[in-house]
């Protein structure tokens, strides 16, 4: 490592969150290097081309685009020159087995006219329920999500607030107390879900996620994530960094007691003053740091800490259909008959139940490109255990039954006729999320964000393990979901110190 203040900087992972740290680092100055064992910028966020569908893998929305304006901006750019967003209108559709919907729309009166006709009696619960999603996003969003948390005292200091907006309630108790019909309570606490959390768990603080989609809408990127991706890695060149893809770092470089820089899997060692792995918290820990004692986040409180739901993800192309199913939008949730049971399955028992409750991502009906002519592109999620339950899954018998599940309740509830239009199909298992993505037990999104597994008890962005590396991500603060890895840049760039300014190269005839 130079003597002198920093000047280069590895970035492990070109994930949203990588690829946002390493902009924030070239606009502090450093000459940076981001490495991936992928063949597209994006990590969950990249994409797959296959007859002729872009499946995009992992992120489908932006809800704060203020977060990634505020990130261009910091390096001097303009995010909605490079990226287009298109504001979703309605932002998605619930279905329920008894046949009643309920639409999430952009507009109070809107809003207010969907909770009556939904159910009259909830409608004074509604709007107390907002009151108390924007209290909780002022609070826990732009105050705790956009600094650090990385001492004890920070968490001390704000432990009145968390007692006062209730944080030991889940979510779903906290809807419970403002809606009396069930439906609503779903409706609005199963967000939690989208970042790795249980509904009846994890602390009533993401109620503020309702105040996110009143105050900022619900967006799509025009090309899908993987075009903000692009354009991420895009502004990082400029900067003059470098992407190296298709290379996957085996270990993080210890000398001198600090960071030094990565050894990969073919043996090459590059060196660097400062290091910020996006791999995931526990891959970091216990792979990449596998040489090193930890004091913290050793191997055995990483098994003790309770990670995120597994994903079951079929992507999907169809052909002729562009005219049918017209009253499917871009965005539908279809929920399966149990909600408390269910949840329970997935994150406690660690159950693969026979129904399931679907997320149903049509892109193309926005975005024509994601699919050939007259044809459309699908992603269906269903949430599902991850790897680490002792009655494990065993996917490679279960995968096809279960979509052939999934197929027959699109076809029951949402897409009639589907089995006769499918023309490509491919599915992510948590298994593939372990081997793609080296997630630690297949988890969707790394740590679970159980209220003491948020904040300062979630691994730091500036690692309590070794001086010199810091952390970006899911598996840090503030979390998961677009707008969170997109923040644990912005409050790493806050804990990263600034380059050392570069003297220009001499000629060698001066």
């Amino acid at each position: 490592m130079s003597d002198s203040a920093p000047t280069r900087a590895i970035v492990i992972g070109a994930g949203l969150g990588g690829l946002a740290s390493a902009m924030r680092l070239g606009a502090k100055g450093y000459q940076v290097t981001v490495l991936d064992r992928l063949d597209l910028p994006g990590g969950r966020g990249s994409s797959i081309t296959q007859g002729g569908h872009r499946f995009d893998l992992g992120p489908t929305i932006v809800t704060v685009p203020q977060g990634l304006r505020d990130l261009w901006a910091a390096c001097g750019r303009d995010f909605d020159h490079d990226v287009t967003l298109k504001p979703m209108e309605p932002f998605y559709e619930i279905r329920w087995p008894d046949g009643s919907h309920f639409t999430m729309r952009d507009g109070e009166a809107e809003m207010e006219a969907e909770i009556a006709r939904l159910s009259p009696n909830d409608l004074d619960g509604y709007r107390k329920f907002l009151a108390d999603a924007e209290k909780r996003y002022w609070f826990g969003y732009e105050d705790l999500g956009r600094r650090p948390m990385n001492q004890l005292w920070e968490l001390i200091k704000v432990l009145p607030k968390f007692a006062w907006y209730r944080a030991d309630r889940s979510v779903y108790a906290h809807a419970a107390r403002r809606f009396r019909d069930e439906r609503l309570r779903f409706a609005f606490s199963f967000h939690p879900l989208f970042i790795g959390g249980d509904p009846f768990r994890v602390t009533s603080m993401y109620a503020l996620v309702s105040h996110l989609e009143k105050a900022f809408g619900v967006h799509y990127a025009m090309g899908g994530v993987q075009a903000i991706a692009k354009a991420m890695a895009g502004v990082v060149r400029d900067q003059g960094g470098l992407l190296r893809m298709g290379v996957e770092v085996d270990e993080i470089l210890v000398r001198d007691g600090r960071a030094a820089g990565v050894r990969l899997k073919d043996g090459q060692e590059i060196e660097a003053d400062i290091v910020v792995s996006n791999a995931d918290a526990g891959h970091t820990y216990t792979r990449l740091l596998r040489n090193r004692p930890k004091r913290r986040w050793s191997d055995a409180k990483l098994k003790r800490t309770r990670w995120s739901m597994g994903l079951y993800v079929w992507y999907f192309g169809t052909k002729g259909t562009r005219d049918m199913w017209r009253d499917v939008g871009h965005h539908s949730i279809v929920v399966g008959p149990r909600y408390r049971e269910h949840i329970k399955d997935i994150f406690i028992r660690g159950h693969l139940a026979d129904d399931m409750s679907l997320y149903v991502h049509r892109p193309s009906v926005t975005d024509p490109s994601v699919a050939p002519e007259g044809g459309d592109t699908f992603y269906v999620l269903s949430p599902v255990p991850h790897l680490g339950h002792d009655n494990g899954v065993d996917w490679a018998k279960e995968a096809e039954p279960y979509r052939a599940k999934m197929l027959a309740m699109l076809e029951e509830r949402l897409l009639p006729g589907l089995s006769e239009h499918v023309t490509e199909s491919l599915v992510f298992t948590p298994e593939t999320f372990r081997d793609r993505y080296l997630s630690p037990l297949g988890a969707g999104f790394s740590i679970e964000p159980r209220i003491l597994q948020s904040a300062w008890f979630r691994p730091h962005n500036v690692s309590e393990e070794v001086p010199g590396l810091y952390l970006a991500g899911a598996g840090t603060h503030p979390g998961a979901g677009v707008p969170g890895v997109i923040g644990t840049a912005e409050v790493l760039a806050q804990l990263v110190p600034d380059a050392a300014p570069v003297a220009p190269l001499r000629m060698a005839a001066e």
